[in-house]
């Protein structure tokens, strides 16, 4: 049985999320110890069980340590198969990174997934940049993916509501290229606040983006009244993209200006994708081939490399510049 060390590292949620899920597509039995043993909340926290769930559940796998606070997890994968899930993470926990860790399974066997928890969460891609970033470049790989949002939900209360629907495919080489001309765009998100906080927001990163950039980004206002409070704005510009989330006391002009500062800074930096979707698509790349550029290799790429030669896979990430990711 193959042993993953959960603390190396970035020593976070990532390993737990993507060693079942290469586990899953491996057949592959394995264990995970000290998991976050270096973080201040030790352990599997909700959102890290309900991705374990998703993906177990795809498989037909057998767990131990399947808890909330456990800080070891063995994990032995049957066949995957297509089937249809429904989960509610029972906090605000990441709703998209549930979705990351079942979408691979899901690729090549097919299914369907509903996820209830945060859409937009501290840490972690909001729901936007799931649908305006990262599924675009699946998609181009051919990659049958849709994602509807039900409900948004954020921070403490969560109950978002999340639905994708995958058909089963197998993807060409997940290369990205800097796209001329590139899709670009604003979503600004609020729940249960005035109308003019989402207005506000899209208006302040619209008008810094052609400041600085000369981009005129269509803006998507997405105005609710669900059960929690909160706000978001999401930029993207080919397969780059920013996120910034409001809060009480933070002017809502802050939170557009922060969202479109995050991606100008990515523009700059050069590469063909942003540094939190370089790590996001390694287990693609290392599946099916590819290539990309980013900026710099942050420790989620770093971990996420390492995590992948433990299970056979070789990335090559080539530092001359302008890093290059290639399988």
């Amino acid at each position: 049985m193959l042993t993953i060390d959960g603390s190396h590292l970035e020593g976070g949620g990532q390993i737990v999320r993507m060693a079942v899920t290469l586990a899953a597509l491996s057949g592959r039995a394995m264990e995970i110890t000290r998991i976050r043993a270096g973080r201040p909340r030790r352990g599997l926290a909700a959102q890290h069980v309900a991705a374990v769930h998703a993906v177990a559940m795809t498989c037909d796998a057998t767990c131990r340590g399947l808890a909330v606070g456990s800080e070891g997890l063995t994990f032995s994968p049957g066949e995957p198969r297509k089937i249809g899930l429904s989960l509610d993470v029972g906090t605000a926990g990441s709703v998209s990174l549930v979705l990351q860790a079942w979408l691979p399974i899901a690729i090549l066997v097919g299914g369907s997934i509903t996820v209830r928890g945060g859409t937009e969460v501290e840490h972690s891609p909001t729901i936007d940049y799931l649908e305006h970033v990262f599924l675009p470049c699946l998609r181009a790989a051919g990659g049958v993916i849709t994602l509807v949002t039900s409900h948004r939900g954020y921070y403490p209360r969560g109950g978002g509501e999340v639905h994708m629907a995958v058909e089963p495919s197998i993807l060409k080489p997940v290369t990205v290229a800097e796209r001329d001309p590139p899709l670009m765009g604003i979503c600004s998100a609020s729940s249960n606040l005035p109308d003019h906080v989402a207005e506000r927001q899209a208006t302040a990163a619209r008008k810094r983006l052609h400041e600085e950039l000369g981009i005129d980004a269509p803006v998507q206002l997405d105005r609710r009244m669900e059960v929690s409070t909160g706000s978001s704005c999401t930029v993207w510009y080919g397969a780059k993209g920013s996120t910034a989330l409001g809060r009480r006391g933070l002017p809502a002009e802050r939170v557009g200006t922060r969202a479109a500062d995050g991606l100008i800074d990515a523009i700059r930096a050069g590469g063909s994708v942003d540094v939190h979707l370089s790590d996001q698509l390694l287990v693609y790349l290392a599946q099916y081939g590819g290539t990309y550029t980013a900026s710099s290799v942050t420790s989620h790429t770093e971990t996420m490399a390492w995590l992948l030669e433990q299970f056979g896979y070789t990335i090559t990430i080539n530092h001359d510049g302008v890093v290059e990711v290639r399988a």
